[in-house]
C-alpha cells in the first residue's frame, strides 16, 4: 500500500522568504514550468508539485507543502550559448533577432544567455557576435505573457487566451532559414 505524497500547492517568490528548507530540488529550465509533478529532493523527501496552473520556477524560489515546510528550487546547470556584442546597441540588435524568433533569452550584465542551438549561433556569428559555450543555470526573461514578472501571478485565473498572433506576417516559430539574416 502506497502512502500518500505530500503537496506542494504554493510558490514563494526568491527574494520573499528566509526559513531553512527542508529539502532542495535541481531542475532544468523545463522541468521548472510545470503545473503538477511528482518530485524528489536532493535529500531524499518525495512529494506532489500540485499548482492551480503552470508556473515558471525560477532559482531561488520556494515550493510551500501543505504542512508549511519549504522546499529551494535550484536552478540546473545546462549548456548554453553566452552572446557578446561589441557594443551595447550591437547587442540590443543581436537581442531583437533572438526576440524576433521568440527564443527563451536570458539577459546578464554583459550578454545574453540561450541554449545551444548551432543555427542560432551561426546567425549570431553572422551578425558579428561573439557566442561563447558555457554550462550555467538557466533563467530567461518570463515575456510580455508571462504575468507578474517572471511567472508569479498565481491569482490569474480570467480564462482568456493569452496567445498571440503576428496579423499578416505570420513567420515560424521554429528555426530561422538561411535568408533570416538579413
Amino acid at each position: 500500500m502506497s502512502s500518500i505524497l505530500p503537496r506542494a500547492t504554493q510558490v514563494l517568490a526568491r527574494s520573499s522568504w528566509s526559513a531553512t528548507p527542508a529539502d532542495t530540488v535541481v531542475l532544468g529550465f523545463d522541468d521548472r514550468h510545470r503545473r503538477r509533478l511528482t518530485i524528489s529532493g536532493t535529500h531524499g523527501l518525495e512529494f506532489l508539485l500540485d499548482l492551480h496552473e503552470a508556473v515558471a520556477l525560477r532559482g531561488g524560489d520556494a515550493l510551500v507543502l501543505e504542512d508549511g515546510r519549504l522546499i529551494e528550487i535550484v536552478a540546473a546547470p545546462e549548456p548554453l550559448a553566452e552572446i557578446r556584442g561589441a557594443d551595447p546597441q550591437h547587442l540590443v540588435r543581436i537581442g531583437w533577432h533572438l526576440g524576433n524568433r521568440h527564443l527563451p533569452t536570458q539577459i546578464m550584465p554583459k550578454g545574453l544567455r540561450i541554449r545551444r542551438d548551432h543555427v542560432i549561433e551561426e546567425m549570431v556569428r553572422g551578425l558579428g557576435g561573439k557566442v561563447i559555450v558555457i554550462e550555467a543555470p538557466f533563467d530567461p526573461e518570463g515575456g510580455a505573457y508571462a504575468g507578474g514578472g517572471h511567472g508569479h501571478n498565481h491569482a490569474h485565473d480570467d480564462g482568456r487566451d493569452h496567445r498571440h498572433g503576428h496579423g499578416e506576417h505570420e513567420h515560424s516559430h521554429g528555426y530561422p532559414d538561411a535568408h533570416a539574416h538579413s
